[in-house]
């Protein structure tokens, strides 16, 4: 760990120094890269800088009770002070390795959240709603903007599918974790009997993709115009605002309606599609890993079941990491999720600290 704790103390110094040349201030694009770096090593080099003088301390007080010849009075608090000092070193080592762990390069991007009814019929779109509520008014809660980019609703409020948009410092380190299939057990509103149903919706979390990171070639678009519709195919619009743009190498369709603008439709399609292309990339990527190392735990697979919201019991549960919260389902709901992302944050750090020190024992 010291070797790192020095390579990244070594490149901080660097970047400061490159950060105040000129010629590195006049080219937007490559300033905007060593700030990026700048800003991730930044904790390591402040954690470094504590934990030195934290252990020169230390060292100074070991030395003077290995000379002896001390007070009684003065070698005890000589004693507290190495014994704290211990403490302290421990728990700046702590969080040193926490902030040399890799990072996902990803985690500060805003996101493109994709909602789809799935097993379960009306249910099932109803469910997407109530996940869609969730997640904005989680947005909310934090500060962050969000934006709806396309919307295929059915007569009953529910949702067959739905695309938004979530723009804010994080969010993708936060929203990453509710890629997945999502289970609902409950009494559905159309239910005249009674029964429990069990339903499905699944949650896509992806960074949205730049420009810079993922362009597209015209010549690979074949863009169609048509008219806006709403529930139940009622036309809405009768001009031929709504986009459906369709990527011919990979056959992968986008549409967007929901502005009146041909324009800003197409926009948001594109934004959509950029960023689907990039995560499928990634997805390829980490399969591709993935058939070598297969001991990651919850890895957020879109075909994964990795929530149940049980209404009658009032309980929700994560399968990734086995937890189990009572009497809380209605706050979630509400969109306070701060609490089961954290666990799942959290189990993913233990996760990354397990695996690096038995690459560190190996």
């Amino acid at each position: 760990m010291l070797d790192k704790i020095k390579a990244a103390r070594k490149r901080y110094e660097e970047l400061t120094c490159r950060l105040q040349d000129p010629a590195v201030l006049n080219q937007p694009k490559q300033m905007a890269g060593l700030m990026k770096e700048y800003k991730a090593l930044e904790p390591v080099a402040e954690l470094a800088g504590r934990y030195e003088k934290v252990h020169q301390d230390w060292q100074e007080a070991k030395d003077l009770l290995e000379e002896g010849g001390l007070e009684p009075d003065f070698k005890e608090m000589v004693q507290q002070q190495l014994c704290e000092n211990r403490q302290k070193l421990e728990e700046l080592e702590q969080n040193l390795k926490r902030a040399l762990l890799p990072r996902d390069e990803d985690d500060e991007k805003s996101v493109i959240v994709e909602i789809r009814g799935g097993a379960g019929g009306e249910e099932a779109a109803l469910f997407a709603h109530s996940l869609y509520r969730m997640y904005t008014m989680y947005a909310e809660k934090r500060g962050w903007q969000w934006e709806c980019l396309s919307l295929n609703a059915t007569e009953l409020g529910g949702i067959k599918e739905i695309s938004f948009s979530v723009e804010g410092t994080g969010v993708y380190s936060r929203l990453k974790f509710e890629s997945g299939v999502h289970r609902v057990q409950r009494v559905p509103e159309t239910e005249t009997q009674g029964r429990i149903h069990t339903s499905t919706v699944t949650v896509a979390v992806m960074p949205e993709a730049q420009e810079v990171e993922l362009e597209l070639n015209p010549a690979d678009l074949r863009i169609d115009t048509f008219r806006s519709s709403g529930a139940g195919g009622q036309h809405i619009n009768k001009t031929s605002s709504a986009i459906r743009v369709t990527h011919l190498p990979t056959g992968m369709v986008v549409e967007c309606q929901d502005e009146r603008s041909q324009y800003k439709n197409k926009d948001k399609a594109l934004k959509v599609l950029r960023s689907r292309l990039l995560q499928k990339k990634k997805e390829e990527q980490k399969s591709a890993e993935d058939a070598f190392r297969r001991s990651q735990v919850g890895t957020g697979d879109r075909s994964e079941r990795i929530r149940t919201y049980n209404f009658p019991q009032g309980r929700l549960t994560d399968h990734r990491i086995g937890l189990t919260l009572y009497n809380r389902l209605e706050n979630v709901m509400n969109g306070e999720l701060d609490e089961v992302i954290d666990a799942l944050a959290l189990a993913a750090e233990t996760d990354k600290l397990n695996a690096a020190k038995e690459e560190g024992n190996e």
